[in-house]
């Protein structure tokens, strides 16, 4: 695990990545956050992952993931991420969001006031605990939850994201069918850049996603 961490620790500390734009029906630019595998790679990686039950949740905490952490001047993780995603953000000197549009690509919403908006870790927090970062240090969970260098972070519908809370994609899929191969190919790769485990229903969940692809 550790040459892993080693290899994105640095990057996940710099300034706000670039973003790639990709234009929606409702004509609102929705940012894509980096690191999309191909479908091929997402097949190979999620092939490479450990298949196991889950883990205890004995000992969980969110605060055993320290977010959001600055990431340069005034502007956090949440703060990096609403500028990434949305379009015309404008912030005051305090890095906030005072205007801007998100569109949330896992239901289609799109939104004005960032009050509205969430960012998803894409693979959830005690997602990640009941699947090996339990054993991690508190510096390697600070890495998870604030990753800007790989599709860990995603800005969404508020509500979407709190009807996720922390399932898998065998329990919880995004209300639009024509975003589960993405989805699928971030999970994964998160899953992967972070060596952990699956259990045998996520699996086949990520298969039958990909397949969508």
């Amino acid at each position: 695990m550790s040459h892993r961490f080693r290899r994105f620790g640095a990057a996940l500390l710099s300034t706000l990545a670039a973003a790639t734009l990709t234009t929606v029906s409702a004509g609102v630019a929705a940012a894509t956050p980096p690191g999309i595998p191909s479908e091929a790679t997402a097949r190979s990686e999620l092939s490479g992952l450990t298949v196991r039950a889950d883990g205890s949740m004995t000992g969980y905490s969110r605060d055993k993931f320290p977010h959001w952490i600055t990431i340069s001047g005034a502007c956090d993780t949440r703060e990096t991420v609403l500028k990434r995603d949305g379009s015309g953000v404008v912030t005051n000197s305090s890095c906030s969001a005072t205007s801007g549009t998100w569109y949330s690509p896992y239901d289609g919403g799109s939104w004005t006031l960032a009050s509205d908006v969430d960012i998803d870790h894409v693979v959830p927090l005690a997602a990640a605990w009941r699947s090996g970062a339990s054993s991690w240090t508190t510096s390697q969970r600070q890495q998870f939850a604030n990753d800007l260098a790989h599709p860990q972070l995603i800005a969404v519908t508020d509500n979407v994201n709190q009807a996720k809370g922390d399932k898998g994609p065998e329990s919880w899929k995004p209300p639009l069918t024509g975003y589960w191969c993405t989805y699928a190919k971030m999970w994964t790769h998160v899953k992967y850049t972070y060596s952990l485990s699956v259990n045998s229903a996520e699996k086949s969940a990520l298969t039958g996603m990909l397949d969508r692809c």
